[in-house]
């Protein structure tokens, strides 16, 4: 989208046409067709919001393919909105889903064809206020209560109750108006104030600090009830340049619908569920956090953070907020997703420098979701061709921030099967010739492998398991199947009576 067009919008309030026909186009479509594959589960039985509902999230997400939970009756609930959680999960099929791919694809497919869908840009369009869902109802001013909403403490120590998780919040560059979105935690302070922790280093912070360099207030306008390709498209790493809200469209094979706020001069996600828009004022804060992370640990000191004044909310009546349990994987919300489109972003970085030979790449979701060890498999065509691929790796934009592990591996290695990396690990890799050390790079906040004044500052290990290209043609023959005995073995499997559907192999015998 043109840099400006989401704080100027066309006076008539009119929609252009959209490009491509929508598969869903909100929230509420995609839970119906959640329903229809039966990955979805509402939860009538009344549940509180006060570590109740983590627990059972937490409990049930443990399990992969866990489907997604709505709560319907939940306890001191003051209004009629409802709570969905473990949106996404540990399940590659819902992901899917929401992009439009076969639930059936591979770990390895799904994250080639993300890649295609993550160049597609589709600008969003306007629509006037009268035709949006999210302004079923809206509220101004000190008729804000935000403190009715059944707002989530998912985890025992968490420092409060925490409104903003699976959320996106949006801010402008106030030199360019580019539109950032992005998504950050907001805990509950009071009926109209909201804590908001940005991370260092991200750009919704460099806007608020822009606006205050400015001597102005920052305005932000933030959605609490989203479809998940917004929530994945802001949670994703992308050039300053880039649009979250052209991106979320692409995916979506559909145009994201905005709409004009009442006091602020950025946009609104028009079919969100629930919405509020505010500014944040230098100065004003108040303590905040930590809250239970994506990691398995507390996150974030208490400490002063900035307060969302809150000018007005836009809702959808019984409005579903998106919560995002931060836990270890696989009951985290941004497990098996992140981990495909992460690779997909490392696939898309490693083709924009020119590195050749890149046969896969796959970021292992148990590794504190998705974020700390990446896989790369290449065929090597040079000598240094993997310690090139590692060091370019570690540093390209989408795994710069907390990755700690990046192993390389041969193309007879499928990087997403743990089991074959493990393997060549153990049989290609020669620690003593074969793993380097980056220091004083870019960690998370609550690494517990460091002490707190060290962070954020922390460390990569580069680790070839690849053939040692100088002795190629001195290595052990490899044990492989010939081509033409698997294809016979596949086309007999249910001849033979045997269970599931035969295996994907890609390496074959070579005589």
């Amino acid at each position: 989208m043109d840099e400006n067009t989401a704080l100027q919008p066309p006076d008539s309030g009119s929609a252009a046409p959209v490009a491509d026909a929508p598969r869903w186009r909100d929230l509420r479509e995609w839970l119906d067709l959640l329903r229809r594959h039966d990955l979805l589960l509402t939860i009538d039985a009344e549940v509180d919001p006060e570590e109740e509902l983590g627990a059972v999230t937490f409990m049930t997400a443990r399990q992969h393919g866990a489907p997604a939970l709505l709560f319907e009756n939940l306890k001191n609930n003051r209004s009629d909105a409802r709570i969905l959680s473990n949106m996404l999960g540990a399940s590659k099929e819902r992901y899917a889903l929401a992009v439009g791919l076969p639930p059936g694809l591979s770990t390895a497919e799904m994250v080639a064809a993300t890649r295609k869908l993550m160049k597609r840009r589709l600008p969003p369009i306007w629509i006037g206020k009268d035709e949006a869902p999210v302004n079923e109802i809206v509220a101004r001013g000190e008729e804000v209560d935000l403190t009715r909403l059944p707002v989530p403490k998912f985890w025992p120590g968490d420092g409060g109750r925490f409104l903003g998780t699976g959320d996106i919040t949006l801010t402008s560059d106030p030199e360019t108006g580019r539109i950032n979105v992005g998504v950050y935690r907001q805990m509950l302070h009071a009926a109209r104030r909201i804590g908001l922790n940005f991370v260092a280093g991200r750009d919704g912070l460099f806007d608020v600090e822009g606006w205050w360099a400015r001597g102005r207030p920052c305005e932000v306008v933030v959605a609490y009830g989203i479809d998940p390709v917004l929530f994945m498209a802001g949670a994703q790493r992308f050039a300053a340049q880039e649009s979250e809200l052209d991106v979320a469209g692409g995916l979506m094979g559909r145009r994201i619908e905005l709409t004009k706020a009442e006091f602020v001069s950025l946009p609104i996600p028009a079919r969100a569920e629930l919405v509020i828009e505010g500014v944040l004022h230098q100065g004003d804060a108040e303590v905040e956090g930590p809250l239970g992370e994506f990691h398995g640990f507390y996150s974030g000191s208490r400490l002063a953070k900035p307060v969302i004044e809150v000018l007005a909310l836009h809702s959808r009546r019984a409005p579903i907020l998106t919560a995002a349990l931060m836990a270890n994987y696989p009951a985290g919300e941004i497990g098996a997703y992140h981990a495909i489109m992460r690779s997909a972003r490392i696939l898309e970085n490693l083709e924009q420098m020119g590195v050749p030979g890149i046969q896969g790449v796959y970021v292992q979701p148990a590794a504190a979701s998705a974020m700390c060890m990446v896989v790369v498999a290449l065929k090597q065509l040079y000598p240094g061709h993997a310690a090139q691929v590692l060091a370019l790796t570690a540093q390209c934009p989408a795994a710069v921030y907390c990755t700690k592990w990046i192993i390389a591996v041969d193309e007879d290695v499928d990087p997403t099967d743990f089991d074959q990396v493990m393997w060549a690990l153990s049989t290609r890799c020669n620690p003593a010739d074969d793993l380097d050390v980056l220091r004083n790079t870019w960690t998370f906040r609550a690494d517990s492998s460091l002490p707190a004044q060290a962070r954020p500052y922390g460390s990569k290990v580069l680790i070839n398991a690849c053939k040692p290209h100088r002795y190629l043609k001195e290595l052990p023959v490899r044990t492989l199947l010939r081509r033409s005995t698997y294809d016979q073995v596949k086309r007999r499997w249910a001849e033979l009576g045997l269970p599931g559907s035969p295996p994907a192999v890609a390496s074959f015998y070579e005589e």
